[in-house]
């Protein structure tokens, strides 16, 4: 049995490195690239197994050499694939990575291919009633989601929703919702609050508990993260890094976050658990691939 269930997708992660980010029309020469698994839900998982949790991944991909890439490293990181569908009507999803290799900043275009076509009637829920934490993001179709929501949530489960990329979501997801864990550009979204400092990140969790969310942890990149739950508020800087990459950065946030949460430990332990868990995660090139194990962590 897996204490933490997962709902999202695997994408193969084509990054390119380069001195910039080059913009419309422009072409630059980069000096490296790297294809290796990518997808937020993918990347949470490896991060959760690589930290020593028991973890199932629910998600779609297609019969091809993606998926194969998929299912071996899904298998090197001990993640549950039971609940994996294989389609060969659909192709495995993929990601197109630019990243500046002075400040390890990126910019991203994510094709989803057969997560896309992911259903509820695909979904067996049994294995999220078996689990104590559900953790998703909103890559996998809508419906899907608030489904796998609802079922955690009847039987018990600890909810955390990374809500990117950021979308129009209904009250009804808001009330499911144990944990919210978006960054500062997603919470803006949501509240229309332009994060600028640590009042602001104040004031943009406030308004999303307004919305009947529980607890709220803003990420804000370089400037750290802030939590409330409407009566703690704790804000921690990030730590100090040589940052190469910031790719799934925030999927490593959640996966230690998660991971600590299941562990029992006070809410500022997991938040900075999950703190340094991101922060080295930016020190290796990649997205799942950059996530760190429990021995480079320590």
């Amino acid at each position: 049995m897996s204490d933490i269930t997962i709902l999202g997708i695997f994408v193969a992660d084509i990054s390119f490195s380069g001195d910039k980010i080059p913009i419309e029309g422009e072409t630059i020469l980069g000096d490296s690239y790297n294809v290796g698994p990518g997808g937020k839900g993918c990347n949470q998982a490896i991060a959760i197994s690589r930290l020593g949790g028991k973890v199932n991944f629910i998600s779609k991909i297609g019969n091809d050499e993606y998926g194969k890439l998929a299912i071996n490293n899904f298998k090197k990181d001990n993640i549950d694939i039971s609940n994996i569908i294989i389609s060969k009507k659909h192709k495995t999803g993929v990601a197109g990575i630019h990243i500046d290799r002075n400040t390890g900043k990126n910019a991203i275009t994510v094709v989803r291919g057969a997560p896309a076509s992911l259903t509820r009637e695909e979904i067996d829920t049994n294995k999220i009633k078996q689990s104590k934490i559900f953790l998703t993001q909103l890559e996998v179709p809508l419906d899907v989601t608030l489904y796998c929501l609802k079922a955690a949530k009847e039987n018990g489960l600890i909810n955390i929703l990374n809500p990117a990329p950021a979308c129009k979501l209904s009250n009804e997801f808001f009330k499911l919702v144990d944990y919210f864990t978006p960054n500062e550009t997603e919470a803006e979204y949501y509240t229309g609050i332009k994060i600028i400092n640590e009042t602001d990140a104040k004031k943009s969790a406030l308004k999303l508990i307004k919305m009947g969310i529980k607890n709220v942890i803003i990420t804000l990149g370089e400037k750290g993260l802030f939590f409330s739950n409407g009566i703690e508020n704790i804000y921690i800087k990030s730590i100090q890094v040589k940052a190469i990459d910031t790719t799934g950065a925030g999927d490593a946030f959640n996966g230690g976050f998660t991971l600590a949460l299941l562990k029992g430990k006070k809410i500022k332990e997991c938040l900075e658990f999950a703190n340094r868990v991101a922060g080295l995660s930016t020190t290796k090139l990649g997205a799942g691939d950059s996530m760190p194990t429990l021995n480079e962590l320590n």
